[in-house]
């Protein structure tokens, strides 16, 4: 009963509204038929001409004749008409005045007449070279501005128009819910019911749709809408008809939702559309039983968003889209705060993944018909974003973080659709950063908080995936889009180096990690030199590079909680070095070099570190390798280390990066230098004694074997002359450990002489003009001369290490006068002041030996007698 008290006060209510609107609508009507009638009065006193504030008779206008001085006036133009002086006035043509009349003015009211008579005089007439006025009786009416928005009229008329619709909608779903509770009448008829009353109130808005009832009609037909929507999905969802299946309410709701946009286009009624939107997006609240039913709520939701983006494209009513995108948003949390459980994931994975492909598909449509504006790209933008919002809550539902296959496939289909943004808007590059930066946030939470040892395979498929979207995007954009690719976002470079510090945790946690470990790693490594060789950048690279690094060490490191051997460790630093030094040659031959002007620019890396680090870092691995496993036998180790080395050499001799040869002897006397230290055995030291004489004779011999070609380089040579020695004090310190002997001096000896060979044939072979010539000559000479000098002190002992020094400082700067390198008169004046030092300022010298009985012929008079001499 009180609803039914309640339905006719809103009825009353709604026929007031109605009387009230067509009242002043015609009040409306006839007070702007005065205005353009007195408007028109008005424009046309100020054309006619006057005399003294009486208006003269008009009069027609023909061709003139010329006149004399002037020229012939361009056909149907007034002749020109001379000006009294002083006065402002045409000067009449005739002496005989013309009479005057006064033409007939329309009945205006008081208050115009008035102003008429107070107004300034009229202005002056066309002269003959403006265009002619029409004719009197064909006077265009006037246009006037205005106002933006008039509150009167929304407030007096739409605003209670609009409120009555609403308030009828609210009371026949409130009629409905009513009699749902209380069981007043059978299901059938309320459905009945409902579809009757809904069909009216759009019979009547369609009749009604004449001007002076337009408000009235457009808030009938939202209401109409609405009202079918809400009983349609009460059927559906609530009675379960048998006749409402799925497919038949899918048709009839596609029925409702095309007549709403007919009549909303038709009657070009913003309302229609508004109401029917807030209608329809309150249906489901007021008519909630408390059951979960999200295929028939959102499938109802979907086509009600179809409908809006359908009117929106007609008629471009462009914030109705971002209404619609915000109701949905609504409804989506809604849902997820009261129904979602760890069950219904897949639920939640069509509520959404399903609504933002419907909003993406809508931004597709706007950029292929050209009307894409903020309000579609926003309501395209915003739904992915809830999406990975809900999938961070769904982390720590219940046990959803133990199945990341249903749980990401929400995150990454979200991602996707930023990226289709992107692919399909160039400009909108921050979407692909948004969309990354959330999946790795996802990823980190899900890592370092849910990530146990049986979900291993999961996560290592989860980081290639994410480093693989991230990766090949800016190349496939630049691929689809040549001419609107924007330049590559400087948080995409870093994908892949992201996808790496991921994969460190579950090397931190100590977990043992399955093969597929390394594939993850070196797929990254592999997107990384892509991506830079598409970007033209190796910033991003660089750090991949260094993270391979630290993730390798961390996996040596914990080789007894992997179970792994020397053999597997060798076998995956051999591939990924291997793969290094091809990703360094193929990166040094794509990206353009640097020009000696930007050699100091930090800006950019050169193209040249890449392939330095490729040649560095798996030295590093097997350095880490040597003091890990401490294997007796080198042979496995240094063979990988000579297999290493074969591979610098050659980048040295294709690509001609010359700073790979020091850095590869630096690196070889490292790992021997490691090994040595961690597993040398003083019996079995004969086979590493072989491999480090091998290693001196590689970089001995490799600038003599291409002589040719290196002649007019410098470093080549160095390290050839340097490589001596850097082995020999390898070597000194093996034999020294594993066979002691007296005539320890006879080692730096056997070095001299492969220097004395390279001198010797050195300075036969090039040519005295040859610009490295003294180069050559200086570093193997003086390498000679440092062997013969060492060998002094390691044979005696005490002032003989002073005496050796002495002695070759001499040397030095006698090879001087014979070849005149700066760098030989230096070096024997640094080490003649260091045996000056020596004996001079050490108190230690004097208690070497006893003093002997000959008081001048001892061991002081040749040890400061050679010293000065030198």
């Amino acid at each position: 009963m009180d609803s039914f008290l309640f339905f006719l006060i809103l009825c009353g209510v709604l026929g007031t509204l109605i009387y009230r609107s067509r009242k002043d609508r015609r009040t409306l009507r006839e007070l702007e038929e005065q205005l353009r009638r007195l408007e028109a009065s008005v424009t046309r006193l100020q054309r006619e001409p006057t005399t003294h504030g009486v208006a003269e008779s008009p009069q027609p206008r023909k061709p003139a004749e010329p006149a004399e001085g002037w020229n012939s006036p361009p056909p149907l133009r007034a002749e020109p008409q001379p000006f009294v002086p002083g006065t402002g006035r045409p000067e009449p043509r005739s002496p005989v005045p013309r009479p005057q009349t006064v033409p007939p003015i329309p009945p205006a009211p008081a208050a115009v007449e008035s102003d008429l008579h107070a107004a300034t005089p009229p202005p002056l007439p066309p002269l003959a070279f403006e265009e002619p006025q029409p004719a009197p009786g064909f006077l265009p009416l006037p246009s006037f501005q205005k106002p933006a928005f008039n509150w009167e009229q929304f407030l007096g008329v739409r605003l209670f128009a609009w409120l009555g619709g609403l308030a009828l909608f609210f009371a026949a779903a409130l009629g409905l819910k009513y009699s749902f509770d209380h069981d007043l009448v059978p299901p059938e008829v309320r459905a009945a019911g409902g579809f009757l009353l809904g069909a009216g109130l759009l019979v009547g808005g369609v009749i009604l749709r004449r001007r002076e009832y337009r408000v009235t009609s457009q808030t009938l037909c939202a209401t109409g809408i609405v009202i079918l929507y809400a009983v349609t999905f009460a059927c559906h969802a609530f009675y379960h008809f048998a006749f409402f299946g799925v497919i038949p309410t899918l048709l009839l709701m596609v029925l409702v939702t095309a007549t709403a946009f007919a009549l909303a286009v038709r009657l070009e009624a913003q309302v229609v559309a508004v109401l029917g939107m807030l209608g329809g997006f309150l249906t489901p609240v007021l008519l909630s039983t408390g059951e979960d039913n999200p295929l028939g709520l959102f499938s109802y939701i979907a086509l009600l968003d179809l409908g809006l983006i359908a009117v929106v494209r007609r008629k471009r009513w462009d914030y109705l889209l971002g209404l619609a995108a915000a109701g949905t948003v609504i409804l989506q949390a809604g849902w997820f705060l009261k129904f979602f459980t760890g069950a219904k994931i897949h639920a939640a994975q069509g509520v959404f993944l399903g609504m933002p492909i419907l909003f993406v598909g809508a931004f597709a449509w706007a950029v292929r018909r050209e009307w894409l504006n903020r309000w579609v790209t926003g309501a395209a933008a915003v739904l992915p974003v809830v999406a990975m919002a809900a999938s961070m809550t769904m982390l720590f539902t219940e046990d959803l973080a133990s199945r990341p296959g249903a749980l990401f496939t929400v995150v990454f289909g979200a991602d996707l659709l930023l990226l289709a943004m992107v692919l399909l808007r160039p400009a909108l590059l921050g979407l692909e950063s948004l969309g990354g930066g959330l999946v790795f946030l996802l990823l980190s939470v899900w890592t370092v908080g849910k990530l146990s040892g049986d979900l291993l395979y999961w996560a290592f498929g989860l980081y290639f995936t994410f480093a693989a979207l991230h990766t090949l995007f800016p190349g496939t954009l630049r691929k689809l889009r040549p001419k609107e690719a924007p330049p590559v976002s400087v948080w995409s470079q870093f994908f892949p180096a992201l996808s790496l510090l991921l994969v460190l945790v579950p090397l931190a946690r100590e977990f043992t990690v399955p093969w597929m470990f390394w594939i993850v790693v070196l797929g990254v490594d592999a997107l990384a030199v892509l991506f830079a060789v598409v970007a033209g950048t190796v910033i991003g690279l660089v750090a991949v590079l260094l993270l391979t690094l630290v993730v390798a060490g961390l996996w040596i490191a914990g080789a007894a909680v992997q179970d792994i051997g020397l053999s597997e460790g060798l076998l995956v630093i051999g591939a990924a070095a291997v793969f290094f030094f091809g990703a360094g040659m193929l990166l040094w031959r794509r990206l353009p070099q640097r020009s000696p002007a930007d050699r100091h620019s930090h800006s950019e890396l050169s193209a040249a570190t890449i392939p330095v680090l490729s040649a560095s870092l798996p030295f590093l691995l097997l350095v880490m390798v040597a003091m890990k496993f401490r294997p007796a036998n080198p042979s496995a180790l240094f063979g990988l280390g000579a297999l290493l080395l074969v591979l610098l050499l050659g980048m040295v001799r294709l690509a001609g990066i010359q700073a790979l040869l020091p850095i590869g002897l630096a690196s070889i006397a490292l790992l021997e230098v490691a090994w040595q230290s961690a597993a040398l055995v003083p019996g079995q030291a004969l086979l590493p004694l072989a491999w480090e004489i091998a290693f001196y004779a590689v970089f001995l011999l490799f600038p003599f074997l291409w002589q040719h070609e290196y002649r007019d380089r410098r470093l080549p040579w160095i390290v050839s002359a340097l490589a001596g020695p850097v082995q020999f004090g390898l070597v000194y310190f093996l034999m020294r450990q594993a066979y002691p002997n007296p005539v320890m001096g006879l080692v730096p000896i056997a070095f001299a002489v492969p220097s004395l060979l390279a001198l010797a044939h050195l300075v036969r072979t090039v040519p005295d003009d040859a610009p490295c010539r003294m180069d050559q000559l200086a570093w193997f000479g003086g390498v000679t001369l440092f062997f013969i000098s060492v060998a002094i002190p390691i044979q005696f002992e005490r002032q003989w290490i002073t005496l050796g020094w002495a002695l070759e400082g001499a040397a030095l700067c006698w090879l001087f006068r014979r070849i005149p390198h700066p760098g030989l008169p230096r070096v024997g004046f640094l080490l003649l002041s260091m045996a000056f030092v020596r004996l001079a300022l050490n108190p230690a010298v004097l208690s070497y030996h006893p003093r002997t009985a000959t008081p001048i012929l001892n061991w002081y008079l040749y040890t400061y007698g050679v010293a000065a001499a030198s």
